[in-house]
């Protein structure tokens, strides 16, 4: 025996329609947007804070560093341009690795040779005759 559907078919062929789908339910209120940040932006603030708090206490060590590494420029610098003769620019290639920051810069009037650490430090050399190149004293 066949099985019995008692649900009259809708279509083109009968001419009915099927019944609207209902229409989809709202929130109750509506979507929060997506922040640009979403919840890292705590985070952040606290690793800003934290980077501050680190490059205030090792302040002195780099700002040491520095005027270390462009006294030694200087010196270095001032001997290989008035003592050897050779040009500024090959000065440079005598500077041991990691100093990249400490720039040269001269003054042929004095005969004297500053490095410089930008925004951190800056030492003079001048050359001094037979004595060679000497460091200037601090301001």
């Amino acid at each position: 025996m066949a099985l019995v559907n008692n649900i009259n078919p809708t279509g083109p062929t009968t001419g009915e329609t099927s019944a609207p789908a209902p229409p989809p339910a709202t929130p109750p209120h509506p979507a929060k947007k997506p922040s640009r940040w979403g919840d890292c932006l705590p985070w952040a603030i606290a690793l800003a804070v934290l980077l501050a708090i680190f490059a205030i206490w090792k302040f002195p060590s780099f700002k040491a560093q520095a005027e270390l590494g462009s006294a030694y420029a200087a010196r270095v610098g001032c001997s290989c341009r008035y003592v050897q003769g050779r040009s500024l620019e090959s000065c440079q290639s005598d500077f041991v690795p990691g100093m990249d920051m400490v720039s040269l810069s001269e003054d042929p009037a004095t005969r004297t040779v500053t490095g410089s650490v930008p925004l951190l430090a800056s030492r003079s050399a001048r050359y001094a005759g037979a004595s060679g190149c000497l460091l200037r004293p601090e301001n």
